[in-house]
């Protein structure tokens, strides 16, 4: 596959099948990941890989302390959320759309919670990802962060596999913190699910919207730009 087509075909995927992953290919995508830029090469990222038995721990032991804490969802890091538009749309049409394909309406409460408790079990993927990063680390380093896990997604489609970043896994970190040992010096940022995507489960139809290239650029010194544009 093309770098182009990895690109543009890559999607956040649900639903996976058992098929496992094997270490080599896992280990391959880390060390292509590690080429990521990063600033002054710091090389801030962390990562704990899970698989076989020690997926399946974590699913349990997470999902367990999730059902026994529901209200235990404060980010150990600062994580706030402006509500504001147009991100509020964006957000709510995502969402809107992959509850439709599922067929959860709105108010479910029960289904939305089965629903989200999915992410906890890396959506079936026989392979998860928890990403870390030390403490005294500024937002740069979060950046950092951020490219390494796009190649690692890009290497992995390229492959013929398949991911979804998962903010998620940065809420019951508690619970996370204490079944993989994670340092205390480090914050749980984020999860990630790998393996092949199911291709019969319709929340893998959903395709979200991106904003047209004017909606978010303002282009400089471009004599064939619109007027629009300084």
């Amino acid at each position: 596959m093309e770098l182009q087509e990895a690109i543009r075909t890559r999607t956040s995927i649900r639903a996976f099948k058992p098929d496992p992953v094997p270490f080599e290919t896992v280990k391959e995508l880390l060390e292509i990941a590690a080429r990521a830029p990063s600033g002054t090469n710091v090389q801030p990222w962390k990562v704990h890989v899970v698989a076989g038995k020690a997926r399946d721990e974590l699913v349990e032991k997470l999902l367990a302390y999730r059902e026994e804490n529901p209200t235990d969802t404060a980010q150990e890091f600062d994580h706030s959320n402006k509500r504001v538009e147009p991100y509020i749309t964006r957000m709510r049409t995502l969402g809107k759309e992959m509850y439709g394909l599922i067929g959860i309406p709105k108010g479910d409460k029960e289904r939305s919670w089965e629903q989200w408790g999915r992410n906890y079990k890396f959506f079936d993927a026989p392979v998860g990802l928890i990403f870390t990063v030390d403490k005294d680390l500024d937002a740069r380093s979060w950046l950092d962060i951020g490219m390494f896990m796009q190649t690692f997604m890009l290497a992995a489609k390229e492959r013929g596999l398949d991911t979804c970043a998962q903010g998620a896994w940065n809420m019951f970190w508690k619970a996370t913190r204490e079944i993989l040992n994670v340092p205390e010096e480090e914050y749980i940022i984020c999860g990630m699910s790998l393996g092949y995507a199911d291709p019969d489960d319709p929340v893998n139809k959903l395709i979200s919207e991106r904003e047209p290239v004017e909606g978010f650029t303002t282009f400089h010194g471009y004599a064939e730009a619109s007027v629009e544009t300084a």
